[in-house]
């Protein structure tokens, strides 16, 4: 019989629907606890064996198995309990309303609606009465959206698989690799002094402007020039700028902030280092510039790095993948270049586990002011997991 024998639209739809009517962001106290509770019960109540990870001392991961003879792969799948939050949305974000074929709402694209998928593919598995040769972990977990800490904790805490599939929307397209993540602070000091005698001070505003056309000019064309097939070129953006007090006061400080995306053949330490060349460039060629560089904290995990994502497109979990999604859509699905980070990176490169990207939705509506997901994928990517999941973990048993 078929897994869709197992599971319906309606099942699928009310669960996605339920989870993101619990706001889960940075902003709501608790963060994930609740949403949390929520997986955790609900999978009790249905029979699946469900266990909680602790992170800090609310924020759990909830950690659902299903379990096989021990002789086959094991297949793990990865979704963030997290959202950002619902920043000027043009609809209620957590009212989780279904119109013109759509789930609306704040995480029903990134990534709320594929926990549900893949929550009801493990039911729909346990249900059809099979037993696999391997184990199917489902980890959901927090923080992707920040410093994840959810998948840090996850890696470190020792855990195994022979591959990986994180559940970011694709529009039944698949990604196996991604560029790395990093946030850059530039900080420019100056001298305050009244606007009548700007002569006499330093405006870091205007330290700030010669950086900014110096990047533009030296490192924006070299950036350009590096592209890696399956993670995408390698970018930079300024993306705040701040500073001074008053328009008759010469600025004695201004910020830049930067989101850094590099690739294979850079890395952290190259990223940081072409911009304090272009700092001691211009400390050489204007007297009194004065800048340094640092990162962020705000992006700077707990010990690891937001790492680019490579799998290689040879492996079974990848090969599996692109089966399934072709035999469930009738098309070959396109590798796609991800324009996010993702967990799938502290997966990959730390947890040494083959890991593919494809989920429900399509990546256009994540974080947005209208964010929704279509009902036909819910349903569809159910089976999609489940497919994937039967053939990569082994032979079933009938028990």
């Amino acid at each position: 019989m078929s897994t869709t024998d197992f599971y319906t639209e309606e099942e699928v739809v009310k669960l996605a629907q339920n989870l993101v009517r619990i706001p889960s962001h940075k902003d709501v106290p608790g963060r994930e606890r609740e949403i949390g509770k929520y997986i955790y019960n609900y999978c009790r109540d249905n029979g699946l064996e469900v266990a909680m990870q602790d992170v800090d001392s609310e924020r759990k991961n909830v950690l659902i198995y299903l379990r096989g003879e021990g002789k086959g792969r094991t297949l793990l799948l990865n979704g963030h309990t997290d959202t950002i939050p619902p920043y000027n949305m043009s609809i209620d974000p957590f009212k989780g309303e279904i119109k013109d074929g759509y789930l609306w709402g704040r995480g029903s694209v990134e990534m709320k609606g594929a926990i549900a998928s893949m929550m009801t593919a493990l039911l729909a598995l346990k249900r059809k009465g099979e037993k696999l040769q391997g184990d199917i972990i489902l980890s959901a977990v927090v923080g992707e959206e920040e410093k994840s800490d959810g998948t840090e904790k996850l890696v470190q805490s020792g855990i195994e698989a022979q591959g990986a599939i994180v559940g970011k929307p694709s529009d039944y397209n698949y990604a196996v690799g991604h560029r790395g993540l990093e946030w850059l602070k530039i900080t420019f000091y100056g001298k305050a002094v009244h606007g009548g005698v700007t002569e006499e001070g330093r405006n870091a505003i205007l330290m700030a402007a010669d950086f900014i056309t110096e990047i533009e000019k030296i490192l924006y064309p070299k950036i350009k020039k590096r592209f890696n097939k399956y993670m995408g070129g390698s970018d930079i953006n300024i993306g705040r700028i701040e500073g001074g007090h008053r328009p008759s006061t010469v600025a004695d400080k201004c910020t830049l902030m930067i989101d850094r995306r590099y690739i294979k053949g850079e890395s952290i330490s190259t990223v940081v280092s072409e911009i304090r060349e272009i700092i001691e460039n211009l400390k050489e060629k204007r007297p009194g510039f004065d800048a340094k560089v640092e990162r962020m904290e705000e992006n700077i995990m707990n010990k690891y790095y937001h790492f680019y994502h490579f799998t290689n497109p040879d492996e079974e979990i990848v090969r599996t993948t692109i089966k399934k999604l072709k035999e469930n859509t009738g098309k070959i699905p396109e590798m796609t270049i991800k324009g996010g980070w993702t967990d799938a990176a502290t997966l990959s490169y730390y947890g040494r586990i083959p890991t593919v990207i494809t989920g429900p939705g399509n990546f256009s509506y994540s974080h947005t002011a209208d964010e929704r997901i279509p009902i036909k994928d819910l349903y569809n990517y159910v089976k999609i997991y489940a497919d994937i999941a039967e053939e990569f973990c082994g032979e079933k048993i009938q028990v």
